[in-house]
């Protein structure tokens, strides 16, 4: 296997060992941006003389008998939603062209105290507001599979450079499916940990803070495993941040799980969604349910579209950041976040209050849900990838939908905060990848991961151009 389609844990493990140099791997990761980029503008800056730094510094430790850390000579994206210190921070935004970060993020500062490289910024939509990544600051980022359609979003510029074979790993978010639609788009393996398990300190989401995950793009299952275990844990500056065990990437070294059953739902009972993306789905479902073991059996969790409550929540924290804004700020956002924004505006205190109690009984059904499967899953998106530029598809399966209809399965499980995670399921007839999402019950992250890994095994994936 080449260096470009090697694991992330393998390549740590060959720095560590001295087999690998970190600098000859962060130089084979630049040529490739540079081959691939131009084309798929999945990174919006590239440092390659502090990415060179970096990786010499943790050659020198390991000369000097050092461990540099679980992640050695990893080369990392960072999405643009997240500071990386003396990179570009402008969250997809003409608002914010040119800042930079004066600080890391805890994830990333706890990635690169692992050994990470990080190699430059990826793109994101503005604020992260759409789930396909274009704005008006620094244009679309197209996919891989097909460079004339999107990568998903918010987190496409991760993964289109890790679909591309740029880095194996990048960072994302998800508020209402960031992480899991671009790995629905690209054929990435992109996991949504248990709300508040990464935490969000020095900086904070700028929306959509109840919903708001942070976690891995990645190629593979033990990858994105030892990614958590790195960026998880507790840090005072954030209240609500999960103090509990890791030992992911234990978990997924280990057995696999023997399931009872597993559900299977095309639609949750009320969503649109293209048949054909249903039928690979459901096929990948099969294989899931064949690896573990465990009976699979249609059923839907029994609660209805959750998005007008989801909204009522989220739409707030744009209006804020927007009034929060001098008014020559504003007058650089996009009309469609401003749009969004405004949502916001319409609802009362009352109505979070309600919203907040629809989520506390819609997640009463799911941890009954729960008590008879040991998972859901469902297909990722409603649609395969669309136009890079957009806008999302108008009609699904020959019914009508709104901007959101093509990722009616992502956003209620932010709206509970569940894991959930989205595995390459195949390829559609127009040759694109479908995702399959599994959600988990709250804090069983674990199982997630092990049940991901021997899903993995039982259908290996390959990228464009993987050799």
């Amino acid at each position: 296997m080449t260096e470009r389609w090697m694991p992330a844990w393998e390549i740590a493990e060959r720095v560590r060992a001295g087999e690998l140099r970190a600098r000859e791997v962060t130089e084979r990761a630049l040529a490739r941006i540079a081959e691939l980029n131009p084309a798929l503008n999945a990174f919006i800056q590239v440092d390659a003389e502090g990415a060179l730094r970096q990786a010499e510094a943790i050659d020198a430790r390991v000369a000097a008998g050092e461990d540099p850390g679980p992640l050695a000579g990893v080369p990392l994206g960072v999405k643009d939603l997240e500071p990386a210190k003396g990179l570009l921070y402008t969250l997809g935004s003409r608002a914010f062209a040119g800042q930079v970060a004066e600080e890391d993020s805890v994830q990333v500062a706890r990635l690169r105290a692992a050994g990470a490289v990080i190699i430059g910024k990826t793109n994101t939509p503005e604020f992260g507001y759409k789930g396909f990544t274009e704005n008006r600051l620094w244009g679309p980022t197209r996919n891989p599979w097909n460079p004339a359609k999107t990568p998903g979003g918010s987190s496409g510029g991760s993964s289109a450079a890790v679909a591309a074979g740029m880095v194996p790993l990048a960072t994302a978010g998800d508020g209402g499916g960031s992480i899991r639609i671009p790995a629905a788009m690209t054929g990435c393996y992109g996991i949504k940990p248990t709300a508040h398990r990464i935490p969000r300190a020095g900086e904070h989401a700028p929306t959509w803070g109840y919903f708001s995950t942070l976690g891995p793009m990645a190629r593979t299952v033990r990858d994105a495993a030892r990614y958590l275990d790195v960026a998880s844990g507790p840090h005072p500056d954030d209240p609500e941040v999960l103090d509990g065990p890791t030992g992911f990437e234990a978990a997924v070294l280990g057995p696999a799980p023997r399931l009872r059953r597993v559900a299977w739902s095309a639609d949750l009972g009320y969503a649109a969604v293209d048949p054909e993306v249903a039928r690979v789905a459901r096929a990948a479902a099969e294989r899931l349910a064949a690896a573990v073991g465990a009976e699979l059996e249609e059923a839907h969790p029994g609660f209805g579209d959750t998005m007008e409550a989801w909204m009522t929540i989220a739409a707030a924290g744009d209006t804020r950041l927007v009034d929060d804004m001098p008014e020559e700020q504003r007058a650089k956002l996009e009309p469609g976040f401003l749009r969004f924004a405004e949502v916001g505006r319409k609802y009362t205190a009352v109505d979070v209050a309600r919203a907040l109690e629809e989520r506390h009984q819609v997640n009463r059904k799911m941890t009954r849900f729960f008590e008879r499967y040991d998972l859901l899953l469902t297909p990722t998106t409603a649609a395969t990838a669309f136009a890079a530029e957009g806008p999302p598809p108008s009609e699904i399966g020959g019914k009508q939908v709104g901007p959101a209809g093509f990722i009616p399965f992502t956003y209620p499980f932010n709206f509970l905060g569940l894991p959930a995670a989205s595995l390459p399921a195949g390829l559609a007839p127009d040759g694109l990848p479908v995702g399959l999402q599994a959600v988990a019950p709250r804090f069983a992250d674990a199982l997630l991961l092990r049940v991901s890994a021997a899903y993995e095994l039982a259908s290996p994936w390959r990228y464009p151009g993987q050799d």
